[in-house]
């Protein structure tokens, strides 16, 4: 099957396996992204060597230095390696890397792919070292060589390889983070599977897990979007049941203290600051909370923005579509339906959740909302905004603050058919938008905006709203 979307991604690695000299090539971002399957499809058969680390965190024994050199003998062992014993150190396993590649230097290029590299770097195995020796020393030299390493742990990957400050600083040629799919990925996915689903569904099925390729893959043929939900999900014996655990599992080494953060962030849409996140978590004030607040934003599940009227005070919001679906219906709980989200498609619980939940969506896809807009090449700043006063609690879904004097305020609503505006809501929204007219800067004007997923519907109190995006303005490629 075709690779879907990542085609500037595709172009950089042609690109690289074209160029003239050897190349360092660093892959990454959250697993289940489709890191993997990039490299492989991209490349098929051209690979001189692949090796897989063994993953140190998602099984009940922890491998140890001895298991990763092992494996890494028997993945030199299929690509051709002849007699020799399995190394003792990861020196001893680069130097016969080395000589498997020289074996089969023809002066064509050399593809060398190491998949999830952090997973290797095991306590006081001297990994790195041995690995910029390696680069360094041997495969830099050569003008053939083009070396992909992909990694899961994004925090790993950064800290060791993009930001390396000792002997791998400044080498890589390329630096590629996957990111989840978009909407309009998402349904070039479901239609190369000729699974058959309207964009309003597809856009449920987003809200629920997200843009992650591997999610999408266990959808099947011939079922409704709610049916492939609870088969996911809710039956007995689901393929996404314990996926959260293992998840953070596989990411990370302290994944409570991960998790902790990420079952906070769930209880409130507007965020913490850090401060709020370390006295409800518990977790000290350093370092280690710092690598986790970090480890979580670069593996998409969480971001920081500022509130519109505190920009000094950053905030950080559970962003990632499956870890809000998973916390908010089967996280501490027994489940016994295993039909629940065909039986409860119509419940009040169900569509308050997908109004949070299609907010969180739009979040995701704001390049698609600005170029709607007609302000792609405009510089903004997009929040949420909660205002508190003795009289009431007003909150404003998304707020976009424009370089060129408008900000954009933005009602959010997923509804079946096209939204109305009745006396009483219009009411509401003029409050709302004096509001926020008291206090912005003179200069800036405010555009009422509607985010709906059928658009709206003319009435008399319609007239107000200067701006629509639709659903199907959401599924927009992005240019």
């Amino acid at each position: 099957m075709e690779i879907i979307g990542r085609k500037k991604e595709i172009a950089e690695l042609e690109r690289f396996y074209n160029a003239e000299n050897s190349q360092f090539v660093a892959v990454y971002g959250r697993r289940r992204i489709g890191k993997t399957y990039l490299i492989k499809e991209t490349f098929k058969d051209r690979f001189a060597f692949w090796h897989t680390g063994l993953s140190p965190y998602d099984r009940d024994k922890k491998f140890l230095l001895r298991d990763q050199l092992q494996a890494f003998y028997y993945s030199l062992q299929d690509y051709g390696l002849q007699g020799g014993t399995s190394p003792k150190s990861w020196l001893e396993a680069f130097r016969l890397l080395e000589k498997l590649l020289e074996q089969k230097d023809n002066g064509q290029r050399l593809v060398v792919f190491i998949d999830e590299l952090p997973w290797m770097d095991t306590a006081r195995s001297r990994f790195i070292p041995a690995f910029e020796h390696f680069w360094n020393g041997w495969a830099s030299k050569r003008n053939n060589i083009l070396l992909i390493v992909c990694g899961s742990a994004t925090s790993w990957m950064e800290d060791n390889l993009i930001n390396n400050k000792g002997g791998l600083y400044n080498r890589l040629n390329c630096e590629i983070k996957l990111h989840p799919f978009s909407l309009a990925e998402c349904e070039m996915y479901f239609h190369s599977k000729e699974i058959a689903m309207s964009r309003y569904d597809m856009a449920q099925a987003y809200m629920v897990l997200g843009g992650i390729p591997h999610y999408l893959s266990l959808f099947e043929k011939g079922y409704s979007a709610a049916q492939n939900i609870d088969k996911l999900l809710f039956e007995k014996g689901a393929k996404l049941g314990n996926e959260f655990d293992r998840l953070f599992g596989s990411l990370f080494k302290n994944a409570e203290d991960h998790k902790k953060v990420i079952r906070l962030l769930a209880q409130r849409r507007g965020g913490y600051t850090r401060h709020e996140i370390l006295e409800h978590t518990g977790i000290k004030d350093g370092g280690g909370a710092t690598e986790i607040l970090k480890g979580l934003s670069e593996s998409d599940f969480i971001t920081t923005y500022y509130p519109y009227d505190e920009r000094k005070v950053e905030r950080y919001r559970l962003t990632d579509p499956f870890c809000i679906s998973y916390l908010n219906f089967l996280d501490g709980k027994e489940m016994s339906e295993p039909q629940f989200w065909q039986k409860n498609s119509s419940s009040s619980r169900l569509n308050t959740w997908r109004g949070f939940a299609f907010e969180e969506l739009c979040f995701l896809h704001i390049a698609q909302i600005k170029m709607k807009l007609g302000i792609s090449g405009v510089s903004t700043m997009v929040s949420s905004w909660i205002v508190e006063s003795p009289e009431k609690k007003q909150q404003i879904d998304m707020l976009i603050d424009r370089a060129d004097n408008v900000v954009n305020l933005c009602e959010i609503k997923f509804y079946g058919k096209p939204f109305v505006i009745d006396k009483k809501y219009d009411t509401v929204l003029r409050e709302r938008m004096q509001t926020l007219v008291d206090r912005i800067p003179r200069k800036k004007s405010v555009h009422l905006t509607l985010i709906a997923s059928y658009g709206l519907k003319r009435n008399e109190y319609s007239g107000q709203v200067q701006n629509e995006v639709t659903l199907d303005d959401l599924f927009a490629v992005e240019l």
